[in-house]
């Protein structure tokens, strides 16, 4: 979206909540932008210690915001409109249930207090965002990392992003209490236009690989059944594949699941007492080792092999993590039937939300017109889609006028 037509949508709303007058020095409403993100493979691998290869996409998060003398933070999303604006102080912020989506961007706040940035004054903040909500693209992660980058900028705290990166997936650990890995923040914050990001988890050493797709586009497809990987089903999946490594951890040395090759998984994976426990680990071993293999293909332009990484991804996802659904498999096997696309998978935590697929330019409109009614004949209501375009990381926009 035009970064003007944003400010003139948000502009009034900002006005009517927070009125012209509590700037601090005369100091205007800044814009600021966080994208989202789609993971092209290495799914639940970055708690594990594993490599992933996610993307920033141009849907994401937008704020207004300025300072305000009296130490208060308020905040309210154009999203939920319906619901009064939250407002809180600065300091010792407590999570609470009522807090709701209020919850990531205040979780922020108060990790940045306790890692030693309290903010020297008040906040205003308007938030609006497109990316839809539950389909696993990182809306949660972008809000957190709009808010800290906004907070960063506005009192020149001198935070770099990967610090703030790590910052805002403690937000989401400890404030919110999701357990999840770095992925989704590094992605946020260190977006490139053009390029996805190939990261080790673990180390958090990564590099920016260009995203020649040669006559492909990336299309994702939302099932529209909000993915429900619940914090206690997430934090179950972890807790598994934790619980895996150590049993490993016993007749080797290891902290993570990604620091093993496939062939020392299958060597050691009898020491795994729990069967569901070694499914789990043998998707975090193998789908560390797809991605690595992924990245190397794309960068030799063999799309092929990528794409059949990415449905070899989708299968073990559905029958080792378990974190599919019947949604998300009927979409990935429709899109493996169809002329023109390379491969297809689940994108995100799963249990609703969005598949990737990489389509060729050609194939992109029957793909939508073929998946989408047979996919609503199935389930009664319709998938949405988007044509994914990459996106920079998190930064401010405009000053307003």
């Amino acid at each position: 979206m035009e970064f003007k037509s944003v400010c003139d949508a948000m502009s009034p709303r900002f006005r009517e909540i927070f009125g012209d007058g509590n700037s601090l020095g005369g100091e205007k409403p800044i814009l600021f932008f966080a994208p989202g993100r789609v993971n092209l493979i290495g799914e639940h691998t970055d708690y594990n210690g594993g490599h992933v290869f996610p993307c920033a996409i141009s849907l994401g998060t937008w704020a207004l915001a300025f300072p305000r003398p009296e130490p208060r933070i308020r905040i309210h999303s154009m999203n939920a409109d319906d619901r009064p604006p939250i407002a809180v102080g600065t300091r010792g912020i407590e999570n609470r249930a009522e807090y709701d989506w209020g919850s990531y961007p205040l979780g922020v706040v108060r990790t940045l207090e306790l890692h030693g940035y309290p903010l020297p004054s008040g906040l205003d903040i308007l938030f609006w965002g497109d990316l839809p909500a539950g389909a696993g693209l990182s809306s949660s992660a972008s809000l957190e990392v709009l808010t800290g980058t906004l907070c960063n900028e506005l009192f020149d705290l001198g935070i770099d992003p990967v610090d703030m990166a790590r910052l805002c997936q403690e937000a989401e650990n400890r404030f919110v209490g999701m357990q999840c890995g770095i992925m989704d923040q590094f992605t946020v914050s260190m977006g490139k236009k053009n390029c996805a990001i190939l990261l080790d988890c673990n180390t958090l050493n990564y590099r920016y690989a260009p995203l020649f797709l040669a006559g492909c586009r990336i299309v994702i497809t939302n099932t529209n059944k909000p993915h429900r990987l619940s914090g206690s089903d997430y934090n179950l999946r972890r807790a598994q594949c934790e619980a895996a490594a150590a049993d490993i951890a016993r007749v080797r040395l290891l902290k993570f699941l990604g620091e093993l090759t496939e062939t020392e998984f299958e060597a050691l994976s009898g020491t795994i007492q729990d069967p569901v426990n070694r499914r789990r680990a043998r998707h975090a071993v193998f789908e560390n080792q797809r991605t690595l293999r992924a990245v190397h293909a794309l960068e030799h332009t063999d799309l092929r092999t990528f794409g059949q990484l990415m449905n070899a991804s989708h299968v073990s996802l559905r029958d080792d993590y378990e974190v599919t659904g019947p949604e998300l498999d009927a979409l990935a096997e429709m899109a493996w039937k169809m002329p023109g696309v390379i491969g297809s998978r689940m994108t995100g935590a799963g249990f609703g939300g969005c598949t990737v697929s990489i389509v060729e330019d050609q194939a992109v409109e029957p793909f939508k017109t073929k998946i989408g009614p047979a996919y609503e004949r199935l389930f009664g209501y319709a998938p949405s889609f988007y044509v994914a375009e990459t996106a920079d990381g998190a930064r401010s926009v405009v000053r307003q006028s």
